[in-house]
């Protein structure tokens, strides 16, 4: 059954991110264009994370969650900055 959900889902990613970098160029403001880069490592991470379970590797699965913190710490710094104009008060 796994042979047949995972290409249609990483097919249906591979929209969400075409449709995640049309947003961050034709963003109309810079928060729209921070929203669609975080959208878009989410579906990265969601990609990823679907070839781990394809070839039934751990590797992926580690590299994910460095993927994850890594844009979980980008968002927070691309809001203070948006907020307050400096990342480090």
């Amino acid at each position: 059954m796994l042979d047949y959900v995972i290409p249609i889902c990483l097919a249906l990613l591979g929209g969400a991110a075409i449709l995640n970098v049309a947003r961050l160029i034709m963003g109309p403001s810079v928060p729209d264009r921070v929203l669609a880069l975080d959208t878009f490592y989410i579906n990265a991470l969601a990609v990823i994370i679907l070839f781990g379970i394809w070839l039934e590797t751990d590797l992926f699965f580690e590299a994910a969650l460095l993927i994850a913190v890594m844009g979980f710490v980008g968002t927070i710094a691309a809001a203070k900055h948006l907020l307050s104009g400096d990342i480090i008060d």
